[in-house]
């Protein structure tokens, strides 16, 4: 039975992050590091269920060291149709809390995972949904628990995929990191 647990978070500029931004590919790169490490030591079979991030945070991933044995995949569902038919997403608005959280969890159901990260949002400058350009929803599924986030980036499209790809990141390893804690 997984539990759901809902939070919405605007952060305006680069200011409200409690972390550093990342700045290039070597920081990115880093920070997946930091998931593969923690990845291997706690065994976790991590993917990720993406739309409008198109597959970027499972590049970044499959960098990382020893990825093939921690890194289960990804499902990238740009259309709204893969996400109801692949994900099991709910028929309605993709850009919301309950596409995020069934994302993920389908994500982490259909490829054997501990832990899953789903992103859908809209970049922006013109929407086809009724949200605010740059506003992204985030989906975790973490050992049959999922959660959702919202956040509201500020840029153009190219800030907002950067933010979205880093967040996702940080989300994951932050997942990872509590979980060792729970131990």
């Amino acid at each position: 039975m997984s539990q759901h647990a809902g939070n919405e978070e605007l952060i305006e500029g680069e200011a409200a992050e409690p972390e550093q931004r990342v700045d290039t590919d070597e920081d990115l790169a880093e920070l997946c590091s930091e998931i593969a490490e923690l990845a291997l030591e706690r065994d976790l079979r991590i993917a990720t269920a993406e739309s409008l991030t198109a597959g970027n945070i499972a590049a970044n991933l499959g960098r990382a060291s020893s990825s093939g044995t921690w890194f289960r995949g990804s499902i990238v569902a740009y259309a709204s149709e893969v996400k109801y038919s692949l994900l099991q997403v709910p028929r309605g608005p993709v850009v919301s809390e309950e596409a995020a959280t069934a994302m993920a969890s389908g994500a982490a159901s259909a490829l054997g995972a501990d832990l899953a990260v789903a992103v859908t949002g809209e970049a922006g400058p013109e929407t086809n949904e009724d949200v605010e350009p740059g506003t992204v929803w985030f989906g975790i599924a973490d050992h049959g628990t999922t959660s959702a986030e919202r956040v509201i980036f500020e840029g153009d499209p190219k800030d907002v995929l950067a933010a979205t790809i880093e967040r996702a990141l940080r989300l994951l390893r932050d997942h990872a990191r509590s979980g060792a804690q729970r131990e």
